[in-house]
């Protein structure tokens, strides 16, 4: 790929923003509802494939591809599009991780856009005067649940690396979709009726609850302040964010309720360049996320749990599976509360966790005929030699929504993207005048203080955004990711073991319905696991929730190493769509 001329004045202005601040991934996740009886297929490219959760997102980004734009050109573009057209689950109020494959250098790199806490962010900061947790849904609609937002620096570092569109070109389509308006579809409608109670709070009230009802599927959202805040950046670039005008908006309307954030954090924050965690799964090497998300390392973990005790022999919706599914979830999760956290505050025995000595040691707890009730996290360290630094409790607050797409170009690039504001319309706080969403993000820290994911300054909240490209014989070979909070993880190595353990095509392997469930005893359930295995897994002592809900939205691609043909498949869950492109 090439670099964009710009990245010169990218960099120096990263130096100024260094020296001038002193220093170098609520409600239960929402049912959208799965059609099983109805499959749209898989879509086939020979030159590129785009899939997104939404059919204007995805064509924006095979229009970029059509006329020339690489993967990064074209990820670029579509995230302002879904900042539009899926405003409550993702934009420039959010952050992010960017997986992108160079295929050139064949290489993988990751632009991490998570948020940071503010300067005035602490451990107490989520307990009331009496030392007691500030109810969930208190919390994470307020000013202080925002985070430094990171997705727009973390698209111009992304086009500086790799891009060869500005950003200023990028951004037209989402001006265009925002100004001349965008049907709403079930999903944004449903969206918007469950939350009308948060968006009548806020300056989001006239648009999204005109006359006080909720906008409903066919109608149509203009969004004409957010089409002036895109053309506002793309006169003035990203300053105008994290130094200008629109920073200076959101940081009035965070302390007017109840934040304590200044320009200076928006002017502080910089995205980091990481490399990523790489692990083996049915002889295919998988690069996946590592910290500040734990979602890579805890999906390959349950994947190499399963592994030893040969969940692939099960049938595919038996009780076998479904329970050895729950078993290696509870004791990963346990892990991942223990140990993980931002890598740049918190040592982690990564390492330790994905040693074949430690997931035996850990797959023999897993009993094929009995729950167990009192799963405890495990000693990881042992295997790195070291002693255990912070150890915390799961504390699983991560309700989240999100959004994941994925893009591929004629060159062989990549990206795999997972983008998010956390819950749907994050805190629900709009900026006025500026017509995007702020995240409520600081909530994916833990309440109690104590442990590795505890708030800290300029500290970023564990994720479990999980994009991941998979590889054989050094070749690509799938790329996948979902949102869904804390189930990002259960969709994703759900997915991976249907395609490469069970050998399910594409579509069928986002449609087979999943499971999660993070501690003993309540599972999470959708609609297809049968009701006979259900009951047999209650008298085991599993514990189901009365009713199905949706688990995810996986967007994926399979490539054919033989002929380069590209398949792409979306989750029925929303309103996903693949493009394929043949010239």
């Amino acid at each position: 790929m090439r670099r964009w001329k710009v990245c010169f004045a990218v960099a120096l202005s990263l130096l100024l923003i260094l020296v001038s601040a002193g220093g170098l991934f609520a409600a239960p996740v929402n049912s959208y509802h799965r059609d099983l009886s109805v499959s749209n297929g898989i879509e086939t490219g020979k030159t590129g494939m785009v899939v997104t959760a939404h059919p204007l997102a995805s064509k924006v980004g095979a229009d970029v591809l059509r006329k020339g734009g690489n993967a990064v050109d074209a990820a670029v573009a579509i995230q302002f599009a879904l900042n539009v057209v899926e405003p409550m689950m993702s934009g420039i109020g959010g952050g992010g991780f960017m997986m992108v494959y160079d295929a050139k250098k064949k290489k993988v790199s990751i632009v991490d856009s998570r948020e940071r806490a503010p300067m005035s962010a602490h451990p107490n900061m989520f307990l009331d005067e009496k030392g007691k947790e500030i109810p969930f849904d208190v919390r994470s609609h307020e000013g202080y649940a925002v985070g430094v937002p990171g997705t727009l620096k973390g698209l111009e570092v992304a086009l500086c690396q790799w891009g060869t569109r500005p950003l200023a070109e990028l951004i037209n389509p989402a001006i265009h979709l925002a100004e001349k308006g965008i049907k709403v579809n079930r999903v944004l409608a449903k969206s918007i009726a469950d939350n009308k109670e948060w968006l009548a709070q806020t300056s989001a009230r006239e648009l999204f609850i005109p006359h006080g009802q909720p906008l409903k599927e066919g109608e149509v959202l203009v969004q004409r302040d957010l089409a002036d805040t895109f053309r506002l950046i793309k006169a003035k670039g990203t300053d105008a964010f994290y130094q200008g005008e629109i920073g200076k908006a959101l940081v009035q309307e965070v302390n007017k309720r109840n934040g304590q954030m200044k320009l200076t954090d928006l002017r502080r924050y910089q995205v980091t360049m990481d490399q990523p965690l790489w692990g083996e799964i049915e002889g295919v090497q998988v690069a996946t996320m590592p910290p500040p998300s734990s979602g890579g390392v805890t999906a390959l973990y349950i994947l190499k749990l399963l592994e030893q005790v040969k969940a692939k022999e099960q049938d595919l919706r038996s009780k076998e599976k479904y329970h050895l599914f729950v078993e290696a979830m509870h004791l990963a999760y346990a892990d991942r509360g223990a140990y993980l956290g931002d890598p740049e505050f918190v040592e982690m025995p990564l390492k330790g966790m994905l040693d074949p000595r430690y997931i035996a040691e850990r797959a023999a707890l897993i009993d094929p005929d009995r729950v167990n009730t009192n799963v405890k996290p495990g000693n990881p360290w042992k295997y790195e030699d070291k002693s255990p630094a912070q150890v915390g409790a799961l504390q699983d607050n991560e309700n989240g929504q999100t959004t994941h797409f994925t893009v591929a170009d004629r060159w062989g690039n990549l990206v795999s993207y997972t983008t998010t504001i956390e819950q749907e319309f994050g805190t629900a706080i709009m900026v006025p005048g500026y017509g995007f969403f702020l995240n409520n993000e600081l909530t994916d820290f833990d309440a109690a203080p104590g442990g590795p994911n505890e708030v800290q300054p300029n500290k970023r909240p564990r994720s479990s955004m999980t994009p991941t490209i998979l590889f054989q014989n050094g070749k690509p070979l799938m790329t996948v990711g979902s949102p869904g909070g804390s189930t990002i993880i259960a969709s994703v190595y759900q997915v991976m073991f249907n395609k490469l353990s069970k050998g399910l095509d594409l579509k069928q392997a986002i449609e087979e319905p999943r499971i999660f469930s993070s501690q003993y005893p309540t599972v999470r359930w959708e609609e297809g696991v049968p009701d006979a295995v259900r009951a047999e897994l209650e008298q085991m002592g599993h514990r189901f929730a009365e009713e199905p809900e949706v688990i995810g939205n996986v967007n994926a691609i399979w490539i054919d190493q033989k002929t380069g043909t590209y398949y792409g498949a979306g989750d029925s869950s929303r309103d996903s769509t693949a493009i394929g492109l043949d010239k």
